[in-house]
């Protein structure tokens, strides 16, 4: 009887702790979810969207999936940059990430005031994956850093700048085509620049 009962609590447990890890979604999953239950039908057509009053979203999912994409690599690219500015010991290294921090946080406040109007919920913070490459990037130090920081922002920036060159070509709402067509350059600029950073160091 202990047994039995010992079996169906270690069940129960397990069942438990699944529940739970499937409710723990990142911030950019639950947007996403958000995004994709609004209604696209109920949206600036009648104009309430404008007034802020519209439950529905006044873009078709894969432009809102671009915006959340587009949001979470902004956020993390902010909160990478602010980890390597201080910790950083080139000085290179540290220009740069002062550079994410500035020039992602005004892109992300632009793409926030065309969230708002558009009624796209965006991630409230990074999606788990760059919270973990925050959370080893802070464990390590000097050299080792540096180097690490600067493949992350090599690899950050490549999918950055295919996001945006997709977007570019395929937003269907006008202000998010204009969005990412404004932000590819720069993107493109600081893949450039960090690159030569990397080459620099090897």
């Amino acid at each position: 009887m202990k047994k039995l009962s010992l079996t169906v609590i270690v069940a129960l447990s397990a069942l438990t702790f699944q529940a739970c890890n499937r409710a723990a979604k990142d911030s950019k999953e639950s947007a996403d979810s958000v995004n994709s239950a609004k209604d696209t039908t109920t949206t600036a057509a009648t104009g309430a969207a404008a007034t802020g009053s519209a439950t529905g979203i006044a873009v078709d999912e894969k432009d809102a999936k671009f915006a959340t994409d587009v949001a979470n690599a902004g956020m993390a690219e902010v909160a990478l940059g602010k980890i390597a500015a201080e910790k950083a010991t080139n000085p290179q290294v540290k220009d740069f990430a002062n550079m994410m921090v500035t020039d992602h946080g005004k892109a992300n406040e632009e793409l926030m005031a065309i969230a708002k109007k558009k009624n796209i919920t965006l991630p409230a913070a990074p999606d788990q994956e760059h919270q973990k490459k925050a959370a080893d990037l802070s464990a390590k130090s000097g050299k080792e850093f540096d180097k690490d920081y600067v493949d992350a922002m090599v690899d950050g920036h490549k999918k950055a700048a295919s996001l945006l060159e997709d977007g570019s070509k395929n937003c269907k709402d006008t202000e998010l085509m204009a969005f990412a067509t404004k932000t590819l350059p720069v993107v493109k600029a600081h893949l450039a620049k960090i690159e030569a950073i990397q080459k620099s160091m090897k």
